[in-house]
């Protein structure tokens, strides 16, 4: 036989659910990235891109004039 939950019981089951999907949201939400993030990367890649270039350059101009 099946027991029903009473108004009680459904309050509490729905806190503890509520609970539970507030402590998973916390854990997981220092790992997500923010558009701050998102466009402090891609400022880094476009510094990097650039020195690998005028290295690149570098090194074509001491081949073609060494």
């Amino acid at each position: 036989m099946k027991t029903k939950l009473g108004e009680k019981e459904a309050e509490q089951l729905v806190s503890f659910i509520e609970t539970r999907i507030l402590d998973k949201f916390d854990a997981k939400r220092d790992s997500l990235s923010t558009k701050e993030d998102l466009a402090n990367t891609k400022a880094e890649i476009i510094k990097w891109m650039f020195l690998f270039w005028v290295g690149q350059i570098g090194v074509t101009l001491g081949i073609i004039y060494g």
